[in-house]
């Protein structure tokens, strides 16, 4: 069986630069302010839409009741803002085909 590993961002810039005959350090910072644009947005707007593959959405999750695996202790853990990623249909679909 093949090693299977994801690409580092040094790969994806160098695939990138090749396919579109663009210089490396062009794709490299197009990469960089496309993640400073999708930080900012979702911290500003709630979500940030990257066509074909999702969204970023920043939730509001409940307080709860837990448990400390170590003792088994009833722990309260408090409400706190997380970030999701929505995946989307297209790319589901792209990556896991349905079985119809």
């Amino acid at each position: 069986m093949a090693d299977k590993k994801a690409m580092t961002k040094a790969q994806i810039v160098s695939h990138m630069a090749g396919k579109f005959e663009m210089p490396k350090k062009t794709v490299s910072a197009f990469f960089d302010e496309l993640a400073e644009l999708g930080y900012g947005q979702a911290k500003k707007v709630g979500m940030f839409l990257l066509p074909g593959f999702g969204k970023l959405v920043l939730a509001q999750r409940k307080a709860r009741m837990g448990r400390n695996p170590a003792t088994g202790e009833a722990i309260k853990i408090p409400a706190k803002r997380v970030v999701k990623i929505r995946v989307a249909k297209i790319c589901k679909e792209n990556i896991i085909p349905s079985k119809k």
